[in-house]
């Protein structure tokens, strides 16, 4: 597309943090223009007025969700924010024509059977087949051709990030550890038990261990693009922080590895990846946060490995790495609209 072209966007789900997400960061991309965003429970709302950081910028009403998306004209793309098993039926009424980015695990799992174990529905049929994984660094060729991509979750972004370049090196033998954390915002905006400040503020703890969702899609794409199926041993804990994933991956190699040959091994896989970046010493969630990059650090002791990432769940772990498929399904640069630092503390 041209430089001054605008690309027409639907959200639907605009007011849970993933929504809110996605605005604050379209609303200055210099190519989109976003024409509907939905929020039935504040249908008729000022967009601002639900996200008061957006106040000021911009004039967006919430719309309640059409009864036959099937009407739904004038858009280009469709990013689905929305809780899991509801893209499932709204995504196959959809124009042909319009490009589909579903940031729920709706479409990630290829498996019907994988599929209902961890998410308790069924597959949506033969649109499923048509999804792309959404992980950019990995997929960039199918991406840039598809009409729809399932956008990874944030652990396996975190975790697939950290283990890829090693699983495709050929190098890794034996059982993979992952030891994930992630903030509280990864639950969503509706507070619950677990994750209610009050609880969390001070905590922490383990949860769904050999159960979480995100297990499947990370196996599943170390085969498709490793062949790897080694055993993967993944468990996620509650950190005390609202924002942010933090990995520790813990790998064995066939042969010795000293640490300048494992940073070269990922610096190789990502030199074209302006979102990875490399630190000598362990990342920090407060680096990565409010931001697209995920931070990567290795480190070997003889045939042993670890593997350090950081990522803002909401961003490169949910609605930065959606823009960054939109801007390859449209023919951008994969880092426009996405071009902003961190902070430290």
């Amino acid at each position: 597309m041209a430089a001054n072209d605008k690309i027409r966007i639907a959200i639907f789900g605009g007011s849970g943090y993933g929504g809110s997400e996605l605005l604050r960061i379209l609303l200055f991309h210099p190519n989109a223009d976003v024409v509907l965003v939905t929020a039935n429970e504040h249908a008729g709302k000022h967009v601002a007025k639900v996200h008061q950081n957006l106040n000021g910028l911009t004039d967006l009403v919430f719309t309640a969700a059409p009864d036959e998306v099937s009407d739904l004209k004038g858009v280009d793309i469709a990013f689905f924010g929305l809780p899991h098993g509801q893209a499932l039926n709204l995504v196959p009424q959809l124009n042909r024509n319009i490009k589909v980015i579903d940031l729920s695990g709706d479409f990630r799992i290829d498996d019907p059977d994988i599929f209902r174990q961890f998410y308790k529905n069924e597959h949506a049929g033969e649109i499923q087949s048509k999804f792309v994984y959404g992980l950019t660094e990995t997929n960039r060729d199918a991406i840039r051709t598809a009409e729809y991509v399932a956008n990874p979750g944030c652990f396996a972004t975190a975790a697939l990030l950290a283990l890829i370049p090693m699983a495709k090196s050929g190098l890794l033998e034996g059982k993979v550890v992952v030891d994930a954390k992630t903030g509280s915002s990864g639950s969503g905006a509706k507070a619950a038990a677990n994750t209610h400040h009050p609880q969390r503020m001070n905590s922490f703890y383990a949860y769904k261990p050999f159960t979480h969702q995100h297990v499947p899609e990370i196996e599943q794409h170390l085969y498709n693009v490793a062949n790897f199926d080694n055993e993967l041993v993944f468990m996620s804990h509650s950190l005390p922080v609202s924002r942010g994933i933090f990995a520790s991956c813990y790998l064995q190699t066939k042969v010795n590895l000293t640490n300048e040959d494992a940073e070269n091994l990922f610096k190789h896989f990502y030199s074209d990846s302006f979102f990875v970046r490399f630190s000598e010493i362990s990342p920090d969630v407060n680096w990565v946060k409010n931001t697209n990059f995920c931070d990567i650090s290795v480190h070997t002791s003889g045939r042993n490995v670890v593997v350090f990432s950081a990522l803002d769940n909401l961003v490169k772990g949910a609605a930065g790495q959606a823009v960054q498929n939109m801007n390859l399904m449209f023919g951008l640069d994969e880092k426009t609209g996405l071009m902003f630092p961190g902070s430290n503390p």
